[in-house]
């Protein structure tokens, strides 16, 4: 399978929805002055900047080196590492970890769940944002329809995220030992920048695992085509609208 390829100047340029859809969730955090926060998965640091404006000490983690390059030139006064969120430590603990539009990336769920609940102080709050079950269906829909009937590709196979349901991330938080205060689900339609080109920006940026072994001339035409399937259900006069369905959640360590 294809990994993922992170292009951080077009994640800004095109979908800067990501981080001001987060802002939500920075308020939910309510970071308060001298405190220690782990923004996990922070992508190109918009958040972990945000947050960091409340005199917290933040540190953003994220998979991709070329995400934490642009972070760093972006925000020099604040400290990226890389990292994989689904087995990370640290010496001194957080007072709370944040995560937005990341979770669904990691596969390993109880594995992440287990890294930030020892990485927390007791009374520690985790505070996150991501898909959850059928987010984005009705792009993937289009996607394995067009692998299916023009190339025979099982897409099931190549599908690199994880959205549960808000009952499942649920039970592996109170699993661990945290205590959920905030639990939501909910439809966020999102206007896709780029017009007709919406569906394709979206795929080039966050499709990868998809089309591993496609020429580039290939990959352009599997995208038009769907482009093409979604736009009966994802087309709204002048754009492309992801079916966006989030899970928000705050939980705390008691001990």
């Amino acid at each position: 399978m294809s990994e993922q390829v992170w292009k951080p100047y077009d994640y800004d340029r095109q979908l800067s929805f990501v981080s001001a859809y987060g802002k939500g969730v920075a308020e939910l955090l309510a970071p308060q002055p001298g405190e220690r926060i782990l923004d996990l998965g922070c992508g190109t640091g918009d958040l972990a900047y945000d947050i960091s404006a409340s005199g917290a000490h933040v540190t953003g983690m994220d998979y991709s080196a070329e995400m934490i390059e642009r972070a760093k030139s972006k925000y020099p006064g604040l400290t990226f590492v890389v990292g994989d969120g689904e087995n990370f430590s640290t010496e001194t603990p957080y007072d709370a970890v944040f995560s937005n539009a990341a979770l669904h990336w990691m596969k390993d769920a109880a594995s992440v769940v287990r890294s930030v609940y020892d990485s927390l102080k007791p009374g520690g709050r985790f505070v996150a944002e991501f898909g959850g079950m059928g987010n984005i269906d009705g792009i993937y829909q289009a996607l394995k329809s067009v692998f299916a009937n023009h190339y025979g590709i099982d897409a099931d196979i190549r599908n690199p995220w994880y959205f549960p349901s808000l009952g499942q991330f649920t039970s592996l938080l109170e699993f661990q030992g945290f205590r959920v205060h905030i639990a939501h689900y909910f439809d966020r339609p999102t206007k896709l920048p780029g017009g007709k080109d919406g569906i394709k920006h979206w795929l080039l940026q966050f499709g990868d695992h998809f089309f591993a072994e496609f020429s580039a001339e290939e990959k352009d035409e599997a995208i038009t085509r769907i482009s093409q399937a979604a736009q009966a259900t994802l087309w709204h006069e002048d754009a492309f609208y992801g079916d966006y369905r989030r899970l928000r959640v705050f939980a705390e360590k008691v001990s």
